[in-house]
């Protein structure tokens, strides 16, 4: 990847890394590119609650209206709201102004193209030359020309009732926990699901731009399990700061996560026959308890790289229907093109209104195999020439016999630290955790 793009769009702590003029020129020349050679073209953009959500979007708005773009301003919204209003308004393009999971210093500009897309890397990398090259787009619109910004009249509507067409399904009867993490989907999620009927206790809805993720949402799943014990409900939700993610917790307090999702609604659909080539994305990162499980309902898996751009690129390749990450970041294509936890919660909570089954007994068609992960500190220089040491392939060959199957071994530099991350899965958690830390001692000895 480029400097300034990562896997999902352009992050750093705001006000320093990404800063207001950074924010501007990335309006400038990304709206440029995007809508190059279209009349009047337009734009919407988003934000999450961030305190530093204001200051970003005026500067990256200006530099959108610089490059002749009409801005049509959506306010806090979710990011999977955003690619969907790119849809709903015919606009050109869209972006979202969030960290996601990230702590509050943070924010991030991610673009959509007019299908609702991120970008390709050939797109991000002529933007990034013009910004790291200090260039400037060859368009200086005047008069008429200059784009204006639109507020658009109730965007949070026009996003539910999009989500609402997707399931045909009243939650009357079900008593469900959410965990809006202080984030995007404050309002949204808890609003929908009363409106669908169901009965619901609500924590962290109340963001004031410097509490979002704070001890609370998808990354902090006890807090929604401890809400499901208090109030007896039959189900908890718990979303990150853009709400692009979902974790639920059964009615028993025990988490279900992204590859529990993909169990439960890939059988469903296969069942329903709506799971399009018989197949479901994951990652490397996809427990081994889903390739058991979606093996044994003669279903496929397919296996990316981390992170939703790739699994969605597959997913569009291979024209499949669902797939998705375990920190609960699912796709659902058929409905939307990025990750949508409140899209994913209701296609949940459908299938336990369908099937008549608690949360507990549908988790239960996956047995989650452990997982233990090692880092092995190298260096920077050395960190992806593992596979080139012959003790360390002699090592990992040998694990992988011993376990014959039943077990693996997953090997993976990190991408922005001098560290190779050591993932090993199996059976036994004493023998996962004995092979895990004498492997990352031999990775750390042999490549520091």
């Amino acid at each position: 990847m480029g400097k300034l793009f990562g896997t999902d769009g352009v992050r750093g702590i705001a006000n320093k890394d990404l800063s207001p003029e950074l924010a501007y020129k990335l309006g400038r020349v990304g709206g440029y590119f995007l809508t190059k050679g279209k009349k009047r073209p337009r734009m919407v953009v988003g934000m999450d609650t961030r305190i530093s959500g204001d200051m970003l979007e005026g500067a990256l708005s200006s530099g959108l209206n610089s490059a002749g773009v009409d801005v049509l301003y959506l306010g806090i919204l979710p990011t999977p709201a955003v690619a969907c209003m790119i849809r709903i308004l015919n606009a050109d393009g869209g972006v979202m102004i969030t960290a996601s999971h990230n702590p509050v210093e943070y924010n991030g500009i991610k673009f959509f193209n007019e299908q609702g897309l991120k970008l390709t890397d050939e797109m991000e990398n002529s933007i990034e030359e013009y910004i790291l090259n200090n260039l400037d787009i060859d368009y200086l619109p005047v008069a008429g020309e200059v784009g204006r910004k639109i507020r658009i009249e109730n965007p949070l509507r026009k996003y539910m009732e999009f989500l609402k067409s997707t399931v045909d399904v009243d939650l009357k009867g079900l008593k469900i926990a959410v965990d809006c993490g202080n984030g995007a989907a404050y309002k949204a999620a808890p609003e929908l699901l009363q409106e669908l009927g169901a009965q619901v206790y609500v924590i962290h809805n109340d963001p004031n731009g410097i509490n979002i993720n704070v001890n609370c949402g998808s990354t902090k799943p006890d807090e929604i399990q401890k809400l499901v014990l208090e109030t007896g409900a039959d189900v908890g939700l718990s979303f990150d700061g853009d709400a692009d993610r979902m974790i639920a917790a059964d009615e028993n307090g025990n988490i279900v996560d992204g590859d529990h999702v993909l169990a439960i609604c890939g059988v469903h659909m296969k069942e329903k026959g709506r799971l399009k080539s018989n197949t479901v994305v994951g990652t490397v990162m996809t427990n081994m308890g889903l390739d058991l499980c979606l093996k044994n309902e003669n279903i496929n898996i397919i296996k990316t790289k981390v992170g939703d751009r790739y699994v969605l690129e597959e997913m569009l390749n291979g024209r499949h229907s669902i797939g998705g990450e375990q920190s609960g970041h699912i796709i659902f294509l058929d409905y939307n093109t990025t990750g949508d936890g409140i899209l994913t919660a209701i296609q949940l909570l459908s299938v336990m209104k369908e099937t008549s089954s608690k949360l507990s007994g549908l988790a239960g068609i996956m047995k989650v195999m452990p997982q233990i992960l090692v880092n092995a500190p190298v260096a920077e220089e050395k960190k992806e020439l593992y596979l080139d040491d012959e003790v360390i392939r002699n090592k990992i060959e040998e694990i992988e016999n011993h376990f014959d199957g039943s077990g693996r071994v997953l090997i993976r530099p990190s991408g922005t630290e001098p560290l190779i991350r050591v993932m090993i899965e199996g059976e036994n958690q004493a023998e996962l955790e004995t092979y895990a830390h004498e492997l990352a001692k031999l990775i750390e000895d042999r490549l520091k």
